[in-house]
């Protein structure tokens, strides 16, 4: 009977490739969208990721990582002197302006690493070394701050700019993940950061802190908020609520969920009609089957083989074209894109859905067949 059933479904080309390009819009929809609003939230805590410190103290107030809340010097101290505390350092991140040679002025993110260890440093290089930003006036690019302010034949390794009328000197080009608001981050020393920005009461955004081994994370966070009164969080906790305040906030949700719900949508109405439709036009078939002795459950089997067959295949070619767009299009970082398995996972449970509601309205159509229906 499986064959039986293949060779109906394969048999009428026009409907059966109706119903696979049907499906196969409905997952590139879903999995292209759902990937592309992954990538904005990684974007939108890239801030977290590429510093890639365990433990971030902060104001209590805190809503998430581009809202800087100034906190006193001494929080440095306060949180070395935590139990199991293996390090902590401080962090400065602010906007300021660069003035080029050329005149020109760009908006950037400066962040400031304690000179002695440079925790907080991007994890690949470019160009140059990033040991050299301990030299005077030197700073480090990200390959983001490179295309925003003219690209690799205005900036490069060597490249005099001014922060603030200040003199600074690229030593290196880093690669970073591109940050949701797109705006350039220059790194440098934590003391150079302070003399570059404009004089502030409190100057200190982040201290970056590491628990001891065997220490558990969890623990240490409860102690720095029990000693300091400060906003202790985990990297993935801090990125977690950066990402709800951005949904929260923002309409990117609403509007890729709109999006991703009328493709579930679409390719329900189209499957569902074309499936109906198929099953109509070999009701004769499928009534011969019953008068020689095929069973309801059996009819039904095959009903469902010959959905779930054209739904997989569907999702295999779906799936593919959605992660070849990504592959061409967000080649370089360019644009979001971050397909990853749960949301792989959550578009074959809706597209078996999706076979499921289609099968069932042709399975209440042949419960109710006369096998009679043969000889009309």
């Amino acid at each position: 009977m499986n064959y039986v059933a293949l060779k109906m479904l394969f048999g009428d080309r026009a409907k059966y490739l109706m119903l696979l390009c049907g499906l196969t819009f409905s997952v590139m929809l879903i999995v292209q969208q759902g990937s592309i609003f992954w990538g904005l939230m990684m974007w939108s805590q890239s801030s977290i990721s590429n510093i890639n410190a365990p433990i971030w103290v902060t104001d209590p107030g805190i809503a998430q990582v581009d809202e800087v809340k100034p906190i006193a010097a001494t929080a440095v101290d306060r949180v070395r002197s935590v139990p199991g505390v293996e390090w902590a350092v401080p962090l400065y991140k602010g906007l300021l302006r660069a003035r080029l040679a050329s005149g020109d002025y760009h908006q950037i993110t400066l962040t400031g690493l304690e000179s002695s260890t440079l925790i907080g440093r991007p994890a690949e290089i470019l160009e140059g070394r990033f040991e050299d930003i301990v030299q005077p006036d030197a700073v480090v690019l990200d390959q983001w701050t490179v295309e925003r302010m003219g690209g690799p034949s205005v900036i490069t390794v060597g490249t005099v700019f001014e922060l603030n009328d200040k003199v600074a000197r690229v030593v290196a080009i880093a690669k970073t993940q591109k940050s949701f608001t797109n705006i350039p981050v220059v790194y440098t020393t934590y003391e150079r950061a302070i003399r570059y920005m404009p004089r502030e009461r409190r100057t200190l955004s982040y201290v970056l802190a590491k628990a001891k081994d065997g220490v558990p994370t969890d623990l240490l966070i409860a102690r720095i908020r029990e000693h300091t009164g400060l906003g202790a969080f985990t990297a993935e906790d801090f990125s977690w609520k950066t990402i709800t305040w951005v949904l929260k906030n923002t309409g990117i949700g609403i509007n890729f969920g709109t999006t991703i719900f009328l493709g579930f949508i679409v390719g329900m109405a189209i499957a569902g009609q074309t499936f109906y439709l198929f099953t109509v036009e070999n009701l004769r078939q499928f009534g011969a089957l019953k008068a020689m002795g095929a069973s309801g459950f059996t009819l039904a089997r095959m009903i469902l083989l010959q959905a779930f067959t054209v739904g997989l295949t569907g999702y295999g070619v779906g799936v593919g074209l959605a992660t070849g767009f990504g592959v061409l299009a967000a080649t370089g970082g360019e644009l979001p894109f971050a397909e990853t398995w749960q949301l792989l996972v959550f578009v074959l449970i809706a597209l078996l859905t999706i076979c499921a509601v289609s099968a069932a309205i042709s399975i209440i159509k042949l419960a109710r067949l006369e096998p009679a229906v043969v000889f009309r």
